[in-house]
């Protein structure tokens, strides 16, 4: 089978298409004949050598999200059949023709949905609603979701929308990625390129600040989310795909108007929340199928071509997600 490795960090040429065996697959493993594979920024930044979390072995295959067949199980696997159509999310070793996941994390595909399309109920669905869950988000709050057109940010304007949010603000930073976020439902989009970006927010919540904030950019614009937050506002942390891991300091009087500031990890979530994580999944599953949540592709590239997927990461001009076809 064919799977895309890097030997080396550096720009998206680094990353080649290479034979290798079929993986071995365990006793609670599913093997998953790969139809569509998505790309994230967290790609990106381990390709070349920036991630937040340090480097990554070499050589290296991203662990991501893949949707499509399965051919095999594992002895132990009980719940999940050949020719079941699947997601598996996290997948080790994904970029390839064949992927082998633990069988916790694959889940089956709701009729209708492409499998383009299914690979955002992997990491990216679940990122999104389990996000408003740690913000307590309630029913009629205002919601802020920062790179709104993103794959993790087009889920969560939708899904704050679906639960109940009494107004959604996003950002982005083209006129594309504005037109798109409007066409998503939301109340105000946002700019964040212009300067005066926060006071555009806070005139969209008439001054009255928002209740959640979603901030999976980092840098500077997390003290701007404290200040635009209002009494008893919660700001989730969840990245630095901005390109800035280092966290500004938080003033404490900019926190006495309880405001709140978390920082977010899905295997901190399903280690010591999995009751809310597997809810998370039930309500996104439901959102999709009843059409309250649409995931969007922006492009499918072929699996041969992955530099080509990565480089239009860093372009910054995708809409929903990218994936990888074989």
């Amino acid at each position: 089978m064919r799977i895309v490795r890097h030997h080396e960090y550096g720009p998206p040429g680094v990353l080649r298409t290479e034979e290798a065996e079929l993986p071995a697959v365990g006793p609670r493993d599913v093997l998953v004949r790969s139809a569509a594979i998505g790309v994230d920024h967290a790609d990106v930044q381990r390709r070349n050598g920036t991630f937040p979390l340090g480097g990554t072995p070499l050589p290296y295959c991203p662990s991501t999200d893949v949707a499509g067949t399965v051919v095999r199980v594992g002895a132990e696997v009980g719940d999940i059949t050949p020719g079941t159509r699947v997601v598996a999310w996290k997948a080790p070793n994904a970029y390839a023709d064949h992927v082998a996941a633990p069988a916790e994390r694959v889940l089956p595909l709701p009729p209708g949905l492409d499998f383009a399309e299914a690979t955002l109920l992997g990491g990216p669905g679940r990122v999104a609603v389990n996000l408003l869950r740690t913000a307590r988000f309630a029913a009629g709050e205002t919601v802020l979701v920062h790179a709104g057109a993103g794959a993790v940010g087009h889920l969560a304007v939708q899904a704050a929308r679906a639960l109940g949010a009494g107004r959604v603000i996003a950002t982005a930073g083209s006129t594309a990625k504005l037109d798109f976020v409007r066409e998503l439902g939301v109340d105000e989009a946002v700019d964040y390129s212009l300067p005066d970006w926060p006071e555009r927010v806070a005139a969209a919540t008439g001054g009255g600040g928002v209740d959640v904030a979603l901030n999976g950019i980092g840098g500077k614009r997390l003290l701007d989310d404290v200040r635009l937050l209002a009494p008893y506002g919660r700001l989730v942390s969840f990245g630095g795909s901005g390109g800035d891991a280092e966290h500004p300091d938080i003033p404490v009087l900019d926190l006495l108007g309880m405001r709140q500031v978390m920082g977010f990890s899905m295997p901190v979530v399903l280690r010591h929340r999995p009751e809310q994580a597997e809810q998370a999944v039930r309500d996104l599953v439901r959102m999709v199928s009843d059409g309250s949540v649409r995931p969007v592709v922006h492009a499918r590239i072929p699996l041969a071509e992955a530099a080509r997927a990565h480089e239009l990461l860093e372009q910054r001009r995708s809409l929903g997600r990218v994936v990888l076809v074989p």
